[in-house]
């Protein structure tokens, strides 16, 4: 391991987009990468050739009153973080560490933030308590996190675990086993392939060409998308559901809005219900189906219908039964092909 104490680098410019320390590693034994700062930025970018370069960025804080700094005072407020930079067995490792004891000094507060360029093939593990993670074009596991700032993915292909408490996550071009949760935020997926899991605790979620096993939840937004296949899990506690082009198995419940779904194609079920809206469906109807609709007005076009018909309720199966269609709304009316 190489470590950086106060560091100085004779080059190091005034301009806070230079970067004030640069290391390259170029060992083909090297597979991993581990990044960690607690005051600012993440950037990873993989499918590079040449190995790994490592960028160290300082900035001052936004409060601060400053837009940049000296040499000088860099090499200052450095002196309150262990910084290494170096690698570790088959890892390469950057951190940047406030040492225990230190106080806390506003005037003097800083961001540390790193910028990696890295093969495709390596996994990572990256996390930040204060700023935004930049991860694109990398296989393998990657896991990172973050408690104050957004995620932006692009380009992974392998197992991913994404983690934010205080941003959004925006998320594209990425297959297999895919896992982000935020507690403060939208969520934006595009063009994703595999086992898909979305969640967050604040904000709304877009879906588009999504296809897989995908699990959407939010408590506090709407629900949007459009070109979903497979199998679809929506769930929000604070507004609306609103899915066009879906094929495949559906399920979507929401507690305060309503829900609107276009279906190409049915897989092995549809279950739709909100408590506090309508629920409005287009589907085929040349399928063998089993009805269970229920709401303050029930409205479909049957034909070749076989079971119990009210004004309040649909119970029966449709071309000789089959794939379970359930459709529920408390306080609002269910329409199909309407």
């Amino acid at each position: 391991m190489l470590f950086l104490g106060a560091v100085s680098v004779a080059n190091a410019q005034n301009d806070n987009e230079q970067p004030y320390v640069t290391k390259n590693f170029t060992s083909s034994s090297l597979k991993e990468l581990q990044v960690e700062t607690s005051g600012g930025s993440i950037s990873v970018t993989g499918n590079q050739t040449g190995g790994f370069k490592v960028e160290m960025y300082v900035r001052p804080n936004n409060w601060n009153g400053q837009n940049q700094l000296t040499k000088e005072e860099i090499e200052d407020r450095l002196e309150d973080y262990d910084i290494l930079i170096g690698t570790e067995g088959n890892a390469v490792v950057a951190t940047a560490k406030r040492k225990k004891n230190i106080e806390w000094n506003e005037r003097k507060s800083i961001s540390i933030a790193f910028k990696v360029t890295a093969p495709r093939n390596v996994a990572t593990n990256l996390k930040t308590s204060g700023g935004s993670i930049r991860i694109a074009s990398l296989t393998g596991t990657q896991n990172f996190s973050t408690s104050g700032g957004s995620l932006k993915i692009d380009d992974l292909d392998g197992v991913i675990n994404g983690r934010t408490s205080g941003g959004s996550i925006d998320v594209a071009r990425c297959s297999k086993d895919i896992n982000l949760h935020t507690s403060g935020g939208s969520i934006k997926a595009e063009e994703l392939k595999g086992k898909i899991e979305l969640k967050t605790s604040g904000g709304s979620i877009q879906l588009n060409n999504l296809n897989g096993d995908v699990v959407a939840h939010t408590s506090g937004g709407s629900i949007k998308g459009e070109r979903i296949g497979g199998s679809l899990d929506a769930g929000t506690s604070g507004g609306s559901v609103r899915l066009a082009g879906v094929s495949g198995s559906i399920k979507a419940s929401t507690s305060a809005g309503s829900i609107e779904v276009e279906l190409t194609s049915l897989g092995k079920y549809v279950d739709l219900s909100t408590s506090a809206g309508s629920v409005r469906v287009t589907m085929p109807l040349d399928k063998g189906v089993d009805l269970n609709l229920k709401g303050n007005k029930v409205s479909i076009p049957l034909k070749n219908f076989d079971g119990q018909v009210e004004k309040d309720r649909v119970l029966g199966k449709m071309n000789g039964g089959g794939i379970p269609v359930t459709l529920s709304a408390s306080s609002g009316s269910v329409y199909v092909n309407q």
